[in-house]
């Protein structure tokens, strides 16, 4: 099989907290291997250019006849009892061809694989070992694309009160996607930027765990926002520390993609509820060729509360368009002039 690109390999020396982590994992595995469970792939929308895709899924140990359980409708705390295959070889098959492709700790697959593809939604199918392929959504850039949007989700493409504890333990781990609210109008702003130049990849950036991404792609698509790939976190402790850093992770993926796609500038859309605002304007400052324009989703005061505060004033910085409304029709008003142009 062709060799994929893969990340480099984890350090050796690992947190304690995740050692603890990785034995309760082993524990939780054997015990569904005696159980009859079987790897199964999960498969999470991809994104690439004509000449390399970034594959997204995750293996999970699943019954030989529900294997369609881990993509189930369910209430979120039943997606955080998944049990991840830990470093488990999957296949990938891209336009004929197949990859092998290996979890990383936590199950989660994201790997980049050369292969050429035409631009637009394209069709890649992955299998976990001894298990029926699963088919997942690719978007590949155009070369000529010079447009793109980055999106948060949290208060800003729906209404969650994130950052208050009690609340966002009642959204993770109680409701389901048809409790959560959309933003009036974010997801006609979205559709619209999404179309421009005729098509612009969109990325859904979220410090949330990969356990809830069906849950936030049925949500996404329930209420008609544009389709794209989520970039989120995985769950539980890493290497070297007890918590994983949102923060860092969403610096990480900002950067990854202006150097994976250099010639794109993108639109930025956030909240001012957070530290959208100080990320976006910190990346406007280290790559403004890769920045278009920023988009502020203003929390009513509400959600202010719950969301522990707010920016106290407006970001802004020389040569990129900052726009503020408290919804997306505000926000498209707003930025009709970077579209038009």
């Amino acid at each position: 099989m062709p060799r994929t690109e893969m990340s480099p390999p984890e350090p050796r020396r690992i947190h304690r907290a995740a050692r603890l982590d990785d034995a309760f994992l082993a524990w939780r595995a054997r015990r569904a291997v005696r159980r009859g469970l079987k790897p199964t792939a999960v498969t999470y929308t991809g994104y690439g250019s004509t000449s390399w895709v970034r594959v997204l899924g995750r293996v999970l140990y699943t019954h030989p006849n529900r294997e369609d359980e881990a993509t189930s409708r369910t209430r979120g705390w039943r997606s955080f009892t998944s049990i991840p295959v830990v470093s488990s070889t999957a296949t990938v098959e891209i336009a004929g061809r197949q990859y092998e492709v290996v979890a990383d700790r936590g199950g989660v697959i994201d790997a980049v694989i050369s292969a050429e593809l035409p631009p637009g939604w394209q069709t890649i199918r992955m299998s976990a070992q001894g298990s029926d392929p699963v088919t997942s959504d690719v978007y590949i850039v155009d070369p000529a694309t010079r447009i793109g949007v980055i999106s948060d989700i949290d208060d800003t493409v729906m209404v969650t009160a994130l950052p208050r504890p009690f609340v966002a333990a009642w959204n993770t781990f109680v409701l389901d996607e048809h409790a959560r609210t959309p933003v009036p109008g974010m997801a006609v702003l979205l559709d619209r930027l999404s179309r421009i130049q005729g098509g612009s990849p969109v990325i859904y950036l979220s410090t949330g765990a990969w356990n809830v991404a069906p849950t936030l792609r049925r949500f996404l698509s329930r209420h008609l926002y544009p389709p794209g790939a989520l970039l989120l976190t995985d769950w539980g402790p890493t290497h070297d520390r007890i918590f994983r850093s949102g923060r860092a992770h969403k610096q990480e993926n900002l950067r990854r993609l202006a150097a994976e796609f250099p010639n794109v500038k993108w639109i930025l859309v956030g909240d001012d509820g957070q530290h959208d605002e100080e990320l976006y304007s910190d990346f406007a400052s280290e790559l403004p060729e890769n920045v278009s324009a920023v988009a502020i989703r203003q929390l009513s005061p509400g959600e202010a509360v719950l969301a522990g505060g707010r920016s106290n004033h407006e970001q802004h910085d020389a040569g990129h368009t900052w726009v503020y409304a408290p919804d997306g029709a505000g926000l498209l008003s707003e930025l009709d002039k970077v579209i038009s142009d």
